[in-house]
């Protein structure tokens, strides 16, 4: 049974599990404070274009939106999220266990827009009686493979500082939507258009981890008393430090997040040319394929995959994910046996 239920069934990349071995006895000072950590933050702010970014490594997606909120915000405010984000979605209720409501807004492409946001404002005017909006919460790319254009996130950066709203970009699957075919946007413009985002290295080679990155120092001056506090600075940070001072050496984490996108892409023409739609217009390594019930059967047989939404009686749409190290042969076989 071949895995496309997820992008991190995989382990890490080797150049990353080499580094740890031949790192592995050289002592090191703890809690990030390690020189692969050093040597990595340098090298992401590098990358962003951006020498004043404070940057944190923590071990995991889930943990790193808690993290980002429930310390920006103040105890009466709430954060505004698509109905399909991660944090409403997926998270355990993680962020409302904070005291912070999640405010939703219904979208066909995962994505949010200045004239949603303006409309949810209007909803909570009626202080002090109601929550007050402070953040907006995206995902680039989205939770269903979407991405947003240079020009869709300017206008969102433009609207929440024009609202004194934070904008926050949850990056677990950066690297797809910053190599995808249709994309126009750079790391560097990430980080002048938002407050804080994180690029993520869990769903893009790493073993685990991703780096929270502070877009200007002011924003969270004691973002390391949060971290400490609710269990997320490692003693061993230098396993974080050396994973993404390997991935962001060489071009390495846009490379793998290219080459689980034209796995994707393969599979997305291969079923296109078959006849076969989508429920969402996907240019990452998410695609959201709608089959007829007997092929979903006999597909499931060899492949794990989620049956994402039922259409009508003979066809739903199924959700494929190709990582980093999806095997081009296994991408074959799978179109060979939609036949």
């Amino acid at each position: 049974m071949y895995n496309f239920k997820n992008d991190y069934s995989e382990g890490g990349h080797p150049n990353i599990l080499n580094r740890l071995i031949e790192t592995n006895l050289t002592q090191q000072l703890g809690y990030g404070e390690d020189e692969y950590s050093t040597q990595a933050k340098k090298l992401l702010r590098e990358n962003i274009d951006n020498p004043n970014a404070d940057i944190y490594f923590v071990s995991g997606g889930t943990q790193t939106n808690l993290l980002v909120i429930s310390t920006l915000l103040q105890v009466h405010e709430a954060v505004i999220s698509a109905k399909t984000g991660h944090i409403f979605a997926h998270e355990t209720g993680a962020i409302e266990a904070t005291g912070h409501r999640v405010i939703t807004i219904e979208t066909n492409d995962g994505k949010i827009y200045p004239k949603d946001i303006d409309s949810t404002l209007q909803e909570y005017t009626l202080r002090p009686h109601v929550v007050k909006p402070r953040m907006v919460y995206i995902s680039n790319s989205t939770e269903i493979g979407t991405i947003y254009t240079k020009s869709e996130l300017t206008d969102l950066s433009t609207f929440c500082k024009e609202h004194n709203l934070l904008l926050f970009v949850d990056g677990a699957r950066l690297g797809h939507a910053l190599t995808a075919q249709n994309n126009d946007l750079k790391l560097s413009d990430i980080s002048k258009l938002t407050d804080v985002f994180y690029i993520g290295g869990t769903k893009n080679g790493a073993l685990l981890g991703e780096a929270i990155v502070f877009n200007n120092s002011d924003i969270a001056p004691d973002f390391d008393y949060a971290l400490k506090q609710k269990g997320a600075l490692l003693a061993k940070g230098r396993v974080l430090g050396i994973q993404f001072l390997e991935l962001f050496r060489d071009n390495l984490y846009f490379d793998l997040a290219a080459h689980a996108n034209k796995m994707a892409m393969k599979i997305t023409n291969a079923i296109r040319q078959k006849g076969y739609s989508f429920l969402t217009d996907s240019t990452t390594n998410q695609i959201f394929p709608i089959l007829p019930k007997e092929i979903i059967k006999r597909l499931e047989a060899k492949y794990l995959f989620y049956e994402w939404a039922v259409i009508d009686n003979n066809s739903s749409a199924v959700r494929i994910i190709t990582s980093w190290a999806t095997d081009e042969n296994v991408v074959d076989e799978f179109i060979s046996d939609l036949d």
